[in-house]
């Protein structure tokens, strides 16, 4: 499992941890079942605070990415990940929509729009 955090960022640093992490699981680079660093460890390893990583893990249960077992630790969950996928996609959605709405209100054309996309999107889209 990968994780690199941004000083810089405007995120804070849990909502990294769990948005990396969410990335991962659905991406099926951590897959269903895989066990997870326990938290104490993922802190010592991102040099962060045991709090902030009981957080990320504490989200990351909530909306179903992970599962805890007592006394054995954190796992990915074995859950519908297309259905968690789909609220993704769904997030993205909205965001492009609000930003065609801003385009459109500054008289960006779809040409123009498409070209800041292709800037701005990772190069794994393609």
């Amino acid at each position: 499992m990968d994780i690199i955090l941004s000083n810089s960022s405007d995120k804070p640093i849990y909502e990294q941890i769990t948005s990396q992490m969410k990335a991962q699981i659905l991406s099926g680079s951590l897959p269903s079942g895989e066990k997870l660093p326990s938290i104490r460890a993922l802190a010592n390893g991102l040099g962060v605070s045991v709090i902030t990583t009981k957080r990320a893990y504490s989200d990351l249960e909530a909306e179903g990415f992970i599962a805890t077992v007592q006394g054995k630790g954190s796992f990915v969950a074995a859950g519908n990940h297309e259905l968690l996928r789909e609220r993704s996609l769904r997030q993205v959605e909205e965001l492009l929509a609000q930003a065609g709405e801003q385009a459109a209100e500054l008289g960006v054309t779809r040409a123009e729009l498409h070209n800041m996309l292709d800037l701005v999107a990772p190069e794994d889209l393609e």
